[in-house]
């Protein structure tokens, strides 16, 4: 069964309103109606909390919902994203020795300045896309 479904019948079954279980983790009406209708999907301390207001355990919760399974997975797992925050520091600081060290050769050819302007940007958006992930 799906998150939202689940959701959805421990909130009725324990007689709550989305207005009440929202007050109580802090959270909008709204977002709890995008989880039980599975636009979005609550983070992991939201599903343990919701777990200890229903009196319902986090297997209970999340056995079967594949997509719920797959959502934890990737917003939990912060040494994938500091890999990826670490390479793409690498990448502009080679690139940037790279610049200064033939800074002479690529002065000399327009084709070379672009080139180069090019990939410093490119380079500066994924790092600053990395960093605005990790915030």
């Amino acid at each position: 069964m799906e998150i939202g479904k689940m959701l959805k019948e421990a909130r009725v079954h324990s007689g709550l309103t989305q207005e009440d279980v929202a007050d109580k983790i802090r959270v909008t009406r709204q977002t709890m109606s995008n989880w039980e209708n599975e636009k979005c999907y609550p983070d992991i301390i939201n599903v343990i909390e919701l777990s200890n207001l229903y009196g319902v355990s986090l297997d209970e919760l999340l056995k079967g919902d594949e997509k719920m399974i797959e959502h934890l997975e990737q917003s939990t797992n912060t040494v994938n994203s500091n890999k990826k925050l670490i390479a793409a520091i690498g990448v502009n600081i080679v690139l940037v020795l790279l610049m200064i060290l033939f800074n002479g050769i690529i002065a000399q050819n327009r084709y070379l300045i672009i080139f180069a302007m090019s990939v410093g940007v490119l380079s500066t958006c994924v790092l600053f896309y990395q960093i605005i992930k990790k915030i």
